[in-house]
């Protein structure tokens, strides 16, 4: 289940600088979110917006979900629970892809 989410753009960048350990934290995480909240044979995009600040993202919402109805929203706000921010603050659009077929 490694691979159950890529999260795009400058987010993974904030994972590269993570660290090992976090990044190894943040991807059990992934997991455990898709898991529990959606069908990890099914692919999907959302589009979140969230608040950046400290290091993590809170206020999040749902802009744009490929398969509505289907949990993966629920799991894409679970896994921004977890995302690292690093130093980013301010608004920010979080693109997750839910690539399936796990």
């Amino acid at each position: 289940m490694k691979n159950l989410i890529k999260i795009g753009g400058g987010v993974a960048l904030c994972l590269a600088f993570a660290g090992a350990s976090a990044a190894a934290d943040f991807q059990e995480s992934m997991s455990k979110c898709l898991t529990k909240h959606a069908n990890t044979r099914d692919a999907a995009v959302v589009m979140l917006e969230c608040n950046a600040e400290a290091g993590k993202l809170s206020g999040c919402k749902v802009l744009e979900d490929s398969k509505a109805g289907k949990g993966f929203d629920k799991a894409a706000l679970c896994v921004a629970d977890a995302l690292p921010m690093g130093s980013k603050t301010g608004v920010v659009k979080v693109p997750m892809r839910f690539p399936g077929g796990a």
